[in-house]
């Protein structure tokens, strides 16, 4: 694992909102907005691009934990800006704030953490399952 960032460091992604990305359960579309569901998902994605910079090339990233706080709506096609802030970093465990944002507009924010663990070791334990 290369020891590359710091408390504090930041990383910014950016997602458009598609119709792939709306609240909809079984089939049926309940809201025409950015779902909590696919806005977790973006949120894991832009605290991942630490991991993908710190992982060597025997090594992959595990998520341990995500949380979504969804304060406002977000459209189809509208910009989402993800800020990724690294919290802490101990051993091989990252953990990031994340805020989403719509222009000025905060949408949602939370926490997300991984581990770092070498390839084979995942297969180890996800061959007990």
């Amino acid at each position: 694992m290369k020891d590359i960032f710091q408390e504090g460091d930041l990383l910014t992604t950016e997602v458009i909102v598609s119709e792939n990305d709306v609240a909809e359960f079984n089939g049926k579309i309940i809201h025409s907005v950015y779902s909590t569901f696919a806005l977790g998902r973006d949120a894991e994605w832009a605290c991942r691009q630490f991991v993908l910079q710190m992982k060597e090339d025997d090594e992959e990233g595990v998520g341990t934990f995500l949380t979504v706080q969804h304060h406002s709506p977000a459209k189809v096609k509208d910009h989402v800006t993800f800020e990724a802030v690294v919290e802490s970093i101990q051993g091989n465990e990252i953990i990031c704030h994340y805020t989403a944002k719509v222009n000025d507009r905060l949408i949602a924010d939370g926490k997300q953490g991984q581990k770092i663990l070498k390839k084979t070791k995942i297969q180890l334990l996800f061959g007990t399952l």
